[in-house]
Order: structure tokens, then sequence, then C-alpha cells
């Protein structure tokens, strides 16, 4: 038969349907003419026309989730598909930056995790539902403060300034981890971490700490949905000290000669009056609909906690749109994104105590003595005047006034316009805006110190953000015989503005309007600092080329580079270049494998560097003036400045170099599946503020580029389906992280100075020392208490005196803050319509300064005090050291999430197409030797880095959720 006797018989058409492999219609499917721009998608009811060029053409069917067939025409005007469910994971859609791949193209080191596996339960923030899902990246909760947001750390903490937080990039916006709070949780679809350089060079100086990206859900084509979904949860108190009860506390008081008057007779449980059970709740509402021209989905949530220590709560009310219109006959694709939020926290207070000894009100909760009552027999709170700087903890909670409300909104508009022949021209746009208003009033009734010598004080700060993104992009996608050819060139352009204001007065006659009306304070009483204002920007412009290029199917190569300039550098260098390369080998497409026991076997390699310039301030690399106090000359006050920074014209970007090689694998018909990953990752021109002598340097401190840091480790990701069949499933997984760190240099020099900072305090009692891990403890050590109840340490040199400076000889090294490892473990079980899961999760190799501890072990302060009940044991009575007397093991094992839920297919009902119920409990089992509330810290560097002096209590909650599927 002829073309043209073809064309008259079947007028160029194919028409079918395309079924799942349980026999239902899939709407959505792609139907392309191979080796054409030619396609089209199924309807609601899976059904499509497609009008095809020759006898000869194939017909290619994909959709995500499914097998792609490729279907030759041939003499057929009628084609019936049915689609199988895809087994390898290697084969699922990844974003990669500023485009996608499949699982098997993909060369460098990415992990996702989709909305099937995400964690369930009180979810409040994106992040705690990819806890323990991926290998390489840490997620820590830092205590359970309404609206806190966990910290995350990809591979480890590879800066010092330069900021250890990834880069966020949500549908294509980018922003800095606050962009994740303002996300709705569930409305999320997949989140991809990049996690070497050759992924995350693409983003040039924004991916050194590694990229995360989050895909939001959107509506599919034929298809209209309303959906409902809710969880509501209890949050209980999961821990606490034991410290001494009133009787404990009078009888060993009486043993150390504290007088009858500290005793007030009350029997008060501080810890108990604060605190209070605590409920969160997540409510969202999401329709859609759509055409193969055009869809939407909108929804709206609101996420309400109220936090287990009084008076904590944060309410966030959270509203997207997603919309997507086809023009141009199909050659146009254009997106727009819009989301708002408005979140209103009440803080609990975070610092707040005396001289001796400040933290948050649940740790000063544990230092009130047991026989102090919380109020005076008039009403008033109780203080003692005979206690320096005597706090009532619970009259500060309830007096204290601690608000902020952020108001946000982010837009983007993506298109896409195919030229011709696998060639696309992209424009992208996003505007961001935050605004932040904090309110502070400490009232003289509270009984802190510093607000009965200020007749009460009132602060109030306003600041906005403002970020504009904007990116032209061409790009060529084609297949020529044995060779796949996808490239990109593409020019971006940020800008970021910062602005706001501060104010406080003193001095109020009544408390009525707290922050609200400063002009009540005492306006006489204005000193330096209660006043001030700042408005800065910083740009960035960036040049990026990549080409991803596959040969017979089997051997891939990406190589891209990235040209940055960025405002913030000394004026030598503001630009930087980023290059990376990667390839991968497909082992199991070569003929002396299919024999073999391997369903899916790539092994990967790469190389890239990437930038950091995350912890510099706009004009960071400029030489500041700043007010420096009033002087009086001839009876006329004359204001003084002084330099409050040195200038720096060779700043310039810290630099990432990081080798990675991995092996993904499947076997057993895809049952078994997983991945190793060896990396190497070397920070050089470590961005610091450095101390400088006086004179060369007019300021005692400078922003510079000195010493380097090298991670290197290994990630192992296993899961194992060891039943699957229509009625059961049983499957385990899990992951392992392995990290080693090491401070390689922290010498160089500086205009010719030369500095020598190999030893330098970072975190509590814990340094940055040359050949050591970040975070390394170097501390005196604990030899035993004397007979008048004093410690007694050792003397290491042996002259006859205890050196307590930062470099004495009497300090030895005795591990790091910084964990060497941590896992997950995540066993999942389903029979017909109920599923459960479990997720293990734990971390170790490190060591934690109990402060706290610490603090409520010395017998001397029971005048004043109480004291923990293994303080009784230990009969310490005082102590002038710090020593490793307080040094402990960080590791744990948590029972972070576990899940049993219901699903309920009313497929015949007329409004309700299914209901899912579940239970979950989180952070239900602890385990660990850690003495205190809770071993999960802050390990991020820093101030802080690897000490506990208190933290927000860590809770565990319950959980029930309900989600409706209408039709």
């Amino acid at each position: 038969m002829n073309y043209v006797s073809y064309l008259q018989k079947q007028q160029g058409e194919i028409n079918g349907t395309v079924v799942d492999d349980q026999g239902l219609p899939l709407p959505g499917v792609n139907i392309l003419e191979k080796g054409t721009s030619n396609g089209v998608m199924t309807d609601f009811d899976g059904n499509y026309s497609i009008s095809v060029s020759s006898p000869e053409a194939v017909l290619v069917f994909s959709s995500i989730g499914f097998e792609t067939q490729e279907i030759p025409v041939e003499d057929k005007n009628q084609i019936d598909v049915s689609m199988q469910t895809s087994v390898s994971g290697l084969d699922e859609v990844v974003v990669v930056g500023y485009g996608t791949s499949t699982r098997r193209d993909v060369t460098g080191s990415v992990a996702t995790v989709s909305e099937e596996e995400f964690n369930s339960g009180a979810i409040t923030n994106p992040l705690q539902q990819i806890s323990g899902k991926a290998a390489g990246v840490n997620i820590n909760q830092q205590g359970s403060e309404p609206g806190s947001t966990p910290s995350v750390r990809i591979r480890g903490i590879s800066s010092l300034i330069g900021g250890n937080d990834p880069l966020v990039v949500v549908d294509g916006i980018q922003g800095n981890m606050d962009l994740l709070n303002q996300i709705p949780p569930n409305e999320i679809k997949s989140i991809d971490i990049l996690k070497d350089a050759s992924a995350t060079a693409v983003y040039g100086s924004r991916g050194a700490p590694g990229v995360i990206i989050v895909t939001t859900k959107n509506n599919k084509s034929g298809t209209s949905t309303f959906e409902y979904s809710s969880t509501v949860a209890v949050d209980y108190l999961s821990n606490e000290l034991d410290v001494l009860s009133p009787d404990e506390w009078w009888e060993q008081a009486q043993q150390y000669g504290v007088p009858a008057s500290a005793n007030h007779g009350s029997n008060t449980d501080w810890y108990d009056i604060l605190t209070q059970t605590g409920y969160t709740q997540n409510h969202t509402i999401a329709f859609g609909a759509g055409t193969d021209k055009f869809n939407y989905r909108a929804s709206v949530s609101a996420i309400l906690q109220e936090g287990v220590v009084i008076n904590s709560n944060n309410d966030k009310y959270i509203a997207r749109l997603t919309a997507t219109q086809k023009a141009l006959d199909d050659r146009l694709d254009i997106t727009m994104n819009i989301n708002t939020g408005i979140l209103e926290t009440t803080n609990s207070i975070q610092s707040i105590g005396n001289a001796a000894f400040t933290s948050n009100l649940i740790t000063n909760s544990y230092f009130m003595r047991p026989t102090d009552p919380v109020f005076n027999t008039d009403g008033s709170y109780y203080t003692d005047p005979n206690v320096f700087e005597y706090l009532n903890p619970y009259a500060v909670a309830e007096t204290t006034v601690d608000e902020r409300e952020n108001n946000n909104l982010f837009v983007s508009l993506d298109t896409d316009l195919d030229l011709f022949a696998g060639l696309s021209l992209g424009w992208f746009g996003s505007w961001r805006k935050t605004n932040n208003t904090v309110g502070f009033f400490l009232p003289v009734e509270s009984t802190d110190a510093n607000a009965i010598n200020q007749d009460g004080f009132a602060n109030i700060s306003n600041s906005k953000q403002d970020e504009k993104l904007t990116n032209v992009s061409l790009s060529y996608k084609n297949t020529i015989g044995d060779h796949k050819i996808d490239a990109l060139a593409l020019y971006e352009w940020q800008q970021q503005t910062y602005q706001g204001n501060y104010a406080q007065a003193r001095g109020f006659f009544n408390n009525e309007t707290t922050y609200n009306a400063l002009q009540a304070g005492n306006l006489s009483d204005v000193r330096s600092g209660d006043i001030s204002s700042y408005k800065n920007d910083r740009s960035l412009v960036s040049f990026l080329g990549r080409l991803n290029y596959t040969l017979l199917d089997k051997y891939l190569v990406t190589l891209s580079y990235r040209r940055d300039g960025s405002s913030v550098f000394g004026e030598n260098n503001k630009w930087g270049n980023f290059p990376a390369a990667s390839v991968a080998w497909r082992i199991d497409e070569e003929e002396f494998m299919q024999d073999g026991i391997f369903d899916q076997l790539k092994l990967r390699g790469g190389y890239g560097i990437t930038g950091n310039q995350q912890g510099l301030f706009p004009q960071q690399s400029l030489s500041l003036v700043s007010p420096g106090g009033i002087t009086y000359f001839g009876g006329e006050e004359i204001r003084n400045f002084q330099i409050s920074q040195n200038s720096n014209e060779d700043l310039k970007w810290e630099r990432k170099k990081q080798t990675n090689v991995g092996v993904d694998f499947s076997l057993f018909d895809s049952r078994l599946s997983g991945s190793i990953d060896a990396f190497t990752a070397t920070t050089d021109d470590l961005l610091f503020n450095y101390t400088v002598p006086q004179p060369p340097f007019p300021y005692n401190t400078i922003a510079a580029n000195v010493g380097s840091i090298r991670n290197r480790g290994l990630e192992f990701a296993l899961s194992y389906d060891i039943i699957s069949n229509e009625d059961i499933q049983l499957s385990l997984g899990g992951n392992l992280s392995l990290l080693d760190n090491e401070v390689l240099n922290l010498s160089g020099s500086i205009n010719g100075v030369d500095l020598n900072t190999n030893y330098i305090p970072w975190g509590t009692n814990s340094f940055l020392i040359e050949g050591e891990a970040i975070g390394t403890y170097s501390i005196l050590q604990h030899e035993g208490i004397n007979n008048v109840g004093a410690e007694v340490v050792r003397d290491v040199n042996g002259d006859g005196t205890i050196d307590q400076g930062t470099r004495s000889p009497d300090r030895v090294m005795e591990g790091s803050a910084l964990p060497t490892y941590n896992f997950a473990i995540n066993p999942t079980f389903r029979y017909r319509n109920f599923d459960f899961s479990m997720l293990w999760r734990g971390s170790g190799g490190n060591k934690i300064y109990n402060g706290l501890r610490q603090n409520l072990s010395y017998m001397e302060s029971l005048g004043n005090s109480n004291v923990l009940e293994s303080a009784v044991d230990l009969g310490l009575f005082t102590s002038q050291y710090g020593s490793d007397l307080w040094l402990e093991d960080g590791d744990f094992v948590r029972l972070e999430n576990l899940t049993a839920g219901y699903n309920i297919d009313l497929d015949t009902f007329k409004y309700i197409n299914s209901i899912r119920v579940s239970l979950t409990g989180n952070n239900l089992l602890l385990i660990t030797d850690y003495s205190g509330v809770d071993p999960e810290l802050n390990f991020s560097g820093a101030s802080g880095f690897g000490g506990d002096f208190g933290i927000y209590p860590r809770t565990t909650s319950v959980a029930l959720g309900l989600q409706v599927k209408f039709n």
C-alpha cells in the first residue's frame, strides 16, 4: 500500500484508549510520533487521537510511573495500549536544576524523596517530611518550639562564615531556608537533593552547601480534583531533668549550711506550671481542573501550633495557585505560580536569667528553689531580694510580650517556546517579598533585673526583603542515531534588597500599650543604639552552559560551566568561575551483562567547583565607620565616628572542590536496589572574620579568605522488597553516612601581614585546630574532687599550675562536636488497604559539652537555686574549671516516626472517591546514654556548637490524619 492510498483509507489518524495494568483509563499519557515533535495526550477517559506522517511511524507512549512503550503504526488505525507500572526507580523523573532528567540518565549524586515516601504526622515544615530519607542529608530538630525550623547539613560543614545552609529552589524560585517555611507541606509532590559538585555547580556561587529542589503539586490534564487533608496532633513532653523535690532540697541545703531564711515553705513544681499539653493542626483544601490546553491547582492551608511552654504558639496561613496554559498550537507552555502566607508567632523567651547563666524559661525553671512561692501574699509575683538578679520564670512567661508577624509573597512566571526540531527558548522570572515585624515588651512585673533597672523596656523592629530573579535560556534536545544531546545556555540576573528599622524605649508608667506606643516611655532617656535603620542590596549576574551527551544509551557525559559576578566581593574579585564534569556508564546495557544478576548497574564519577557567598553582607569588603560616642569641646557636643570595618579589595569567592564516585544498582527484578557514593570535598579560600593586628589595620578584625577544610565520606542507600504481590508488600529501606572532617589550614597572609590563626575557639570548649575536625574539644581533664568538695583537674605538663588559656598545655583533645555517622532504617508493610511504616534514625561519633548539667551540679548553689538529683551523689561543691567531667557521648537512636493507615476506596460513591485515615506517633522512643534532655543539638557550627545549655523541650506527638478525595 502506497502512502497516498494509506492516507485516503486512514485519513492519517490513529485512535485508541490507554489503560493501566488494572484496566483503568489513564489520563495525561504522552503519545509522541518518534523522531518528531508531533504529540498528544490522553483525555480524562484515556482516549486519544493523533495524525501521523507515514505508515512507518512509531508511537511512543510514556507516563511517569509507567514503562515507556514504542508501537509501530504499520497499517493499523486503532492502537489500544495497556501501560505497565515501572519496576525501576532508576526510571523516575529527577529535577536536576534548570531542567529534569530520569534517574537512569543522572550522572551526579542526587537523592529524590517522593510524596509516597514522606514522613507523616504533625508536619509543620517540609524538612520534617524527608528526615532520615536521604543518605548524607543530616536534618536536626533542636527542640519543638512552635514555628522553629529544623537545620539541615548536606555532607557536613564545609564553611566557617560562608554559610552551610543549602540553596532552596521551589518551582524554580531560589531562596534561603526561610523559603521552605513558606510552602504548605501537603502541597509538595517531591523533593530532590543535589549533593555533589557535578550536580550543584549549575547553581555556581549558591550551590556549595548543596541544593534542595521542591516540586509542588499541579493538576493533570483532563482531570478535576477536590481534596481535603487534615492532621490533628497532641504534643506531650518527652523528657525532663530530675531536680530535687522540696524535701530533698531542704535536706541537702541544711547539710551545706544554707540558712532557714532561704526556705520559704512552698511546694512549687516550676517545670509543671510553665508547661502544658501542646496541640498541632494542619488543614489543607486543594482543588483544580484542566484540559489538554489549560490546567490549574489552588490550595489554602492552615498550620496551627500551641506549644508545650505556656504562651508560645505559631499560626501559619498559606494560599497558593499554579496554572499552566498551552498556546501557539501547543508550542508555547506558560506556567504561573503565586504563593502568599501569613505567620503569627508568640515566642517563649529563649535568653533570660541572671548574669551567671542565661537560657530559656524551661531551663530557668530547673534552677528555681522548689520551696519558693510563685506569688506574694498580695498577688504580685514573688522575688527574693536576698538573691542577686532573682528571676521568677512564671512571671516572665505571663507578662512578657514577644511577638512576630511575617507576611510573604512570591510569584513566578515560566515560559517555554518550542522553536523547531528540539530547540526551545525559555524565560523565567520570579519576585519574592517578605515583611517582618517583631515586637518585644519586658515590664517591671517580669522580675527581670534588666527590666527593673530600666522601669520596663520595649522595642519594635521592622524588616523587609525584596528578591527579584530572571533568566533567559536556550535549550536543544535531540536524538541522532546513537547520539542523544541535551544542551542548555542560560543568562541569569538576581537582585536582593534589604531594608529595616529599629526603635527602643524604656521607663513605662503602665503596661497597656506594650511595644505599640514607644512614646509612652521616658523619651528623655534615649541612649545610643535605641534608634537605627538600614538599607542595602546585592546583585548576582550569571552565565551558564551545560551539555548532556549520551552514546549508545549507555555512555553518559555531563559538562557545565557557570560564571558568576557578585557585588559583595572586593573590587579585584567580583567574578568567579565554576566548572563541573561527570560521566556515567550503564554497565547493564553491555552485552556481557545481559545474563548477569543485575537489572540495572550504573557507575558514576564527577568533579566540580562551586562557590559560596552566603555569610557575607553587602559592603563587607569596604571600609566603614560608625558612631563612636559624644565628646564635649568648647561647651558643645561633638559626635565622634570610628572605623568599624576594614576594607579588603581582594575579598573573593570561597571555592569548594568536590570529587564523587558512585554506583547505582538493582537486582532480582528490581526488588533490591540501592546506591553507594564516595566523596572528597575541599573548601579553599575560607571566608572568615580573622583577627588582625592594630596597626597596620585600623580595626581588629577583617573578612578575608584564609585556610581550607576537607570533608570525606561514604554514603550507602538500600531498599529491598522482601514480599511484593497484589495483596502484601513488605519492604525494608535504609541509609548510612560516614563523614570525616578535617581543618587543613587556617594560616595565611593579608596585605603582607602574616596570620597564624590555626587555633580558634569555635563553640563551647571546642576549637578550630589544624589537622583536627571542626569543633574539636581541647579541654581540661577531670581527676577528682578533693576533701573540701572542689574539683581537681590534671596538670598535664606538670608545672604545678593549671593554665586555663585557650592554648593551655594542660588541655587535651577529646573528640569533636561533629557527628561522624548518621543512619536511618525504614521498614514498611502493606496488606491490601492497610499500611504500616516505621522510621528509626540515629547519629553518633560526637561529644556534647553538657553545660546545663554543669551549672545544676554545684552544691554551693543550694542557697540560691536547685540542683540535679545526680549532684547529690557527685558531691561537687565548687569548681573553677570547665573540664571533661561534663563531656558526654552524643550517640542516639530515635524512633522518629510510626504510622498506621487505612485507605477506603469509594469509587462507586457519588461524591467521594477515597478516604485515608492514619495514626502517627513521632519521637516515641529515644535510646541514648546522654544525661541531658535530648542529644540532638546544634550541629551547625560557631556559637553554641557542641554545647547544651538548655533547649525548648522536645516533644512526643500522636497525630490523627484524614485525607478525602472528592469526585
